[in-house]
């Protein structure tokens, strides 16, 4: 298995494909959205009354830049 987590070029991602223990920020469910709210992660896009995805793009600059 490999220690690099592969993101699609573009898209969406859930959360579960972001955060701990499956994706590449390493935070908690409740950090992520304190994050969130205070302006530290990317808002995200509502494609639904329940579905809440972020674009993928966005995740990029976030590891990028660091800020996890």
């Amino acid at each position: 298995m490999s220690d690099q987590i592969e993101l699609p070029q573009t898209g969406f991602l859930r959360l579960k494909s972001i955060i701990a223990p499956n994706g590449p920020i390493p935070v908690s469910k409740s950090t992520w959205w304190a994050g969130v709210k205070d302006g530290r992660f990317p808002k995200p896009v509502k494609l639904g009354e329940r579905i809440t995805v972020w674009r993928v793009e966005d995740i990029r600059a976030l590891m990028e830049n660091g800020a996890a």
